[in-house]
């Protein structure tokens, strides 16, 4: 807890109220050691104490910190059983300090001035502007489409912060990684995270308007088996496409004509004419509502994937993530890319 700084408590020569107190305060569960001194860790005890004294009064006392009566009895005797000693000396007219209530009183006085202190320090950090480093980390494309002009936007307004943004596919381990903020597109598993979802998108089919009117358009999965087909082929899972039917096509093996490892390179061939592609919705949002691209088999797609903005915990949260998190999630619940 708080160490009692004796040179600044006011007290007389030579009197010195812990080496008192150091055998009469008991070693409860409530109490903590400080540099051999037994300070129990009841604050409001010694807050009642100190009031008592100031008002002079048990009733006045109650007053001041809106208590019964009662209560203020009752905490005053815990704090002398505690103490060993009588520390108030009641009278008819008025409660006055016994010599070991002056001490405690005096104690009591500069560990409560420590605690305004120490908490009035949290406040001011709490008022003062934002710094540290800021890291998060986004799939590569929504990364740099959507995040890194949000984290801009936040380092504009925050001119003392720094920010790192970690561009990858993969999940990476926030705690191991250092990471503050993660956007996590697709399902969470087993993580023990704490998410906020800020949108959904799709697995969607397309092709450019060239390609369907020379190719025609496929009407069930199946009908992709005669379609050229263009691949991200970063993945290592089967070379496969998998749809919502209940009949045959729910999952169809594809030979593809074009594979490229980056998304990029398929969106161009696509566009290009050179088949039917497959992305995540938000990648090819824009080109559906300007008509570069067609959207096929709609009534096919998988449901839905989450978009969610991830943190490893929210417990004593840096004021500078938590600022962040404030800002990137109504922002992405706006984008109308991951909102279908």
């Amino acid at each position: 807890m708080f160490q009692v700084d004796a040179s600044r408590s006011g007290l007389l020569d030579g009197d010195n109220p812990c080496e008192r107190c150091e055998e009469r305060y008991s070693g409860s569960q409530h109490s903590t050691y400080w540099n051999g001194c037994t300070i129990v860790d009841r604050l409001d005890e010694l807050l009642v104490l100190t009031t008592i004294l100031d008002a002079g009064s048990l009733a006045a006392a109650a007053r001041r910190l809106r208590r019964s009566p009662p209560a203020m009895t009752r905490s005053l005797a815990a704090l002398e059983a505690r103490v060993g000693s009588r520390l108030v000396q009641r009278t008819t007219r008025r409660l006055t300090p016994t010599a070991a209530g002056r001490r405690v009183a005096s104690c009591a006085r500069r560990l409560l001035v420590d605690y305004e202190q120490a908490t009035g320090a949290g406040r001011e950090e709490q008022d003062a502007p934002l710094d540290g480093v800021l890291r998060v980390t986004a799939p590569s494309l929504f990364g740099r489409w959507h995040i890194a002009p949000l984290v801009w936007s936040f380092l504009d307004a925050h001119p003392r912060v720094r920010a790192e943004l970690v561009l990858t596919n993969r999940n990476l381990d926030l705690v191991e990684e250092g990471l503050d903020v993660a956007v996590r597109i697709g399902p969470l598993t087993g993580s023990g995270l704490i998410a906020r979802r800020v949108g959904q998108v799709r697995w969607v089919l397309f092709a450019s308007p060239d390609y369907v009117a020379r190719r025609g358009r496929p009407r069930t999965p199946r009908d992709l088996i005669k379609h050229d087909i263009v691949y991200e082929s970063h993945r290592s899972s089967p070379i496969e496409w998998r749809f919502r039917t209940s009949g045959p096509g729910k999952v169809v093996r594809i030979t593809p004509r074009f594979m490229a490892t980056e998304i990029e390179a398929v969106l161009l061939a696509v566009k290009a004419g050179r088949g039917i592609g497959r992305t995540l919705s938000y990648q090819v949002a824009d080109d559906f509502a300007s008509g570069a691209l067609v959207r096929l088999l709609g009534e096919f797609e998988p449901l839905a994937w989450p978009v969610q903005l991830v943190v490893p915990t929210t417990r004593y949260m840096p004021r500078t993530v938590r600022a962040f998190l404030d800002v990137a999630a109504p922002t992405l619940s706006r984008l109308r890319a991951i909102h279908e």
